[in-house]
C-alpha cells in the first residue's frame, strides 16, 4: 500500500514538473515549434524527476558503477519513450479535438496517468528487476 501511494505521489510530482516545464518553456519561447519544444523539455524534466524518485524510493535500486547507472537510466528512458507515446497521443489529441490549452493539459494529465500505470509494470519487470541490481556485466 505504501509503495502504491508513493508511486502515485511521485507520478503527481513528475506530472507537475513536466507540465510546469512546458508552461515555462512556452512563456519564454514563442517562436517556431514552441509547442514541440515545450513538450520535449517537459518530458525530459518529468523523466529525470521520476527516475530519481522511482529508483530510490519505489524500487530501492542501487547502482554499483557509472556504467550500471547509465545502463539503468537508458532502460528507464526507453520504457519512458514507450509510455510517452501514450501521453503525447492524449495531449496532442485533446489539443487537436478541442483546440484549447486547457484541453491540451487535461489530455496530458490523462495520458500521463495511463502511461504511469503501464510504466510501473515495465520498470518493475524490466528496468529495476531485482536480479539486475548491482550487475556489473551490463
Amino acid at each position: 500500500m505504501r509503495t502504491g501511494l508513493l508511486y502515485v505521489l511521485f507520478a503527481a510530482i513528475s506530472t507537475v514538473t513536466n507540465l510546469g516545464s512546458q508552461f515555462v518553456t512556452q512563456a519564454l519561447y514563442t517562436g517556431p515549434f514552441a509547442l514541440v519544444a515545450s513538450v520535449i523539455v517537459g518530458t525530459g524534466v518529468g523523466v529525470v524527476t521520476k527516475y530519481l524518485l522511482d529508483k530510490r524510493f519505489i524500487f530501492r535500486f542501487e547502482v554499483k558503477s557509472m556504467k550500471h547507472q547509465a545502463r539503468t537510466l537508458g532502460l528507464y528512458t526507453v520504457m519512458s519513450g514507450i509510455t510517452t507515446l501514450i501521453f503525447w497521443g492524449f495531449e496532442f489529441g485533446a489539443l487537436l479535438v478541442f483546440g484549447t490549452d486547457a484541453a491540451k493539459y487535461t489530455g496530458a494529465v490523462i495520458g500521463l496517468a495511463i502511461g504511469y500505470v503501464i510504466k510501473y509494470y515495465l520498470d518493475k519487470n524490466i528496468t529495476f528487476r531485482a536480479d539486475r541490481a548491482g550487475t556489473e556485466s551490463l
